[in-house]
């Protein structure tokens, strides 16, 4: 499954030696003929839950290399994944990602082994393999050099709890719709504050709970609310 990640920025970032991956699967740390994973949970009830011993051992595996390594299971209970904890496990220097099948990890082996939970999303997903490849795919992004221009990172979307303005290439008219003239002008100061004003626009119109929350934080510059309420105006519905 994890083939997808020798692809795009997590690829050029392991040709960069800035990431290295490993992988330790459960079923290689099992004692019996049918490398037996999980079992029926305790109380009854639907699907199967993953037993302590195979993902300890394989746990143990990993620590052999990484003895210092923070322990993530991407779980549905965990806290939601945001730019800001991406931003900060990048420059954790050890990760274990652990993930969880069926109805999910024994809870003893959670209590012993595990450091942070966390999730991509409010719905649940067959495994934890592709939110762990998500975690990994986003920090990748924030490794040193691995980007070809290093302000790709810092303009992307939720980097200031805001969405990310409008793009556009050429060429500069498709079916009647034209290139915003500001994006032509050449005027870099324009240009900057046009895009800041449409990143406060999108947000207030799509995420405004993100919006919410920096007015709570009075993190809000003047010059933002003032790009604000002209953007409302603007929509006629200020």
């Amino acid at each position: 499954m994890f083939a997808a990640l020798n692809y795009g920025i997590p690829r050029r970032a392991q040709e960069k030696g800035a990431l290295e991956l490993e992988y330790w699967d459960p079923r290689c740390y099992t004692t019996d003929v049918h490398r037996t994973v999980d079992d029926t949970p305790y109380g009854g009830g639907p699907g199967m839950v993953m037993k302590v011993a195979p993902l300890q051992a394989a746990i143990a595996a990993a620590r052999e290399k990484l003895p210092k390594a923070t322990i993530i299971y991407l779980s549905p209970q965990g806290k939601r994944l945001d730019h800001a904890t991406i931003a900060q496990l990048s420059e954790t220097p050890e990760l274990i990602l652990l993930c969880g099948r069926y109805e999910g990890i024994d809870e003893r082996l959670i209590a012993l082994e595990v450091d942070a939970e966390y999730s991509i999303g409010d719905y649940v997903l067959s495994g934890g393999e592709l939110p762990a490849m998500v975690l990994i795919d986003a920090i990748s992004r924030h490794l040193p050099n691995v980007l070809g221009d290093s302000d790709s990172a810092i303009e992307d979307s939720f980097v200031d709890a805001l969405l990310d303005c409008p793009h556009y290439t050429r060429p500069a008219e498709i079916a009647g719709k034209s290139v915003p003239d500001v994006l032509l002008s050449g005027d870099h100061a324009a240009i900057k504050q046009w895009r800041l004003k449409q990143s406060l626009g999108r947000t207030w119109e799509r995420r405004p709970d993100l919006l919410e929350n920096r007015a709570k934080q009075k993190t809000l510059s003047k010059l933002e609310q003032s790009l604000l309420e002209d953007y409302k105006k603007d929509s006629g519905r200020s």
